[in-house]
């Protein structure tokens, strides 16, 4: 029997999810005519879109081997309380969103308790432990994947999988309206429309701030001293923007510090280069048409881990669609400000090597679904309600 008001609990970890939670939000909204309610874990996106998070959702964000150990408590803790919420509030579906860390672990506790469970962003086996497969597949109820190959990583164990495309397509804009952005953004700022401007993207996490701020700041240097006009800015997120100000503070290159997702999307807009930890903010970047330098820098411990597990040849989205690197990627012992500054540099002057990754990032987001008819996160709306036997408004 179809349900008339669906309570949709979601569970959101980090800036990327909250993100897709909050499209996802809106467009469960508007296919069930605004019959829909929600509970669960998010960010500030999300809440803009009226979910009250359980607790902070950066008691989730945490990335590495090494760097959960301190933490594990606190994590163990959410993933009770998270299970336990659920149990009480009886959802029609649960959504977890990216994660899966923590996600999975929650999934796993309501295993058999009547709550249909699915799982948006599928977790990485082609890069890394293909084995985790199987034991997903005996965890959840449904998948929805971003990228195009990987249904069939899943549906090869039993478990429904189905390519809904990736929300960052949403983010496009029109040439026009990415040059009266970028133009008004620059206005704004005083920063001349012949002048050099980098976006530098140090990470969503305390931990990749940490680690990559002060190696960002020693690579501005080494650029300002072959563009002296060179400017910067640093779009961050409202629960990091202390530590980020805090890091761009002892920059020998003064910054401008901009916060929130509308600043960043025209920050984007404006920038003619990125220098980007690595993880979805390259496909934003990809999506704004600003060719980037990925770099990435993890404790030696979680990096020789890594090593042992992943698979993949690339890191970036961009280059693992396309199965070749568009995008130069730094990674760990490269990631030097000797080795940085070259690479920024030439995006920053060559227009031949920002046209190449910009057509190159061009083809990899059609596969992600740049042009079709329907958006990601209506389409990863209208599977949700499918498997809770509703119908959309228009169907």
């Amino acid at each position: 029997m179809p349900v008339s008001c669906p309570h949709v609990m979601l569970i959101a970890g980090e800036p990327s999810g909250d993100l897709l939670g909050a499209r996802l939000m809106a467009a469960l909204r508007s296919e069930t005519g605004g019959r829909v309610s929600f509970s669960g874990v998010g960010g500030d996106n999300m809440a803009g879109e009226g979910l009250h998070s359980l607790f902070p959702m950066e008691d989730l964000s945490v990335m590495g081997f090494a760097e959960i150990v301190p933490r594990l408590a606190l994590l163990l803790r959410r993933i009770r309380e998270t299970a336990t919420a659920a149990v009480e509030s009886t959802p029609t579906v649960l959504v977890t969103i990216d994660s899966p860390g923590f996600n999975l672990r929650v999934a796993s506790r309501l295993k058999g308790k009547g709550i249909p469970l699915i799982h948006y962003v599928a977790p990485q086996v082609w890069a890394w432990r293909p084995g985790r497969a199987r034991k997903i597949a005996q965890t959840l109820d449904h998948m929805l994947a971003l990228l195009p190959f990987e249904p069939p990583f899943f549906e090869s164990e039993g478990l429904s999988c189905e390519f809904v495309g990736h929300s960052v397509i949403e983010e496009s804009l029109s040439e026009d309206d990415r040059i009266a952005q970028g133009k008004s953004f620059r206005a704004y700022h005083n920063i001349p429309q012949d002048v050099h401007l980098l976006t530098a993207l140090p990470g969503s996490r305390r931990s990749e701030i940490d680690r990559l701020l002060p190696i960002f700041g020693k690579t501005i240097a080494r650029l300002k001293s072959q563009l002296p006009k060179l400017e910067i800015v640093v779009p961050t997120l409202p629960q990091i923007e202390t530590s980020v100000r805090r890091g761009v503070n002892k920059w020998i290159t003064p910054a401008i510090v901009v916060v929130g997702t509308e600043d960043k999307r025209k920050a984007f807009a404006a920038a003619d280069a990125a220098l980007a930890a690595s993880g979805t903010v390259s496909l934003e970047l990809a999506a704004a048409r600003v060719p980037t330098i990925i770099a990435y820098k993890v404790h030696p411990i979680s990096a020789w881990i890594g090593r042992q597990l992943i698979k993949a040849p690339w890191f970036s989205l961009t280059n693992i669609i396309l199965n070749r690197e568009v995008v130069p990627e730094l990674m760990q012992e490269d990631c030097r400000a000797e080795l940085l500054a070259p690479e920024v540099y030439r995006l920053l002057v060559d227009a031949e090597a920002r046209d190449a990754q910009t057509l190159g990032a061009e083809e990899a987001l059609k596969q992600l679904g740049l042009g079709d008819e329907m958006l990601p996160s209506r389409r990863a709306a209208r599977a949700i309600l499918v498997s809770i036997g509703h119908r959309a408004l228009d169907d």
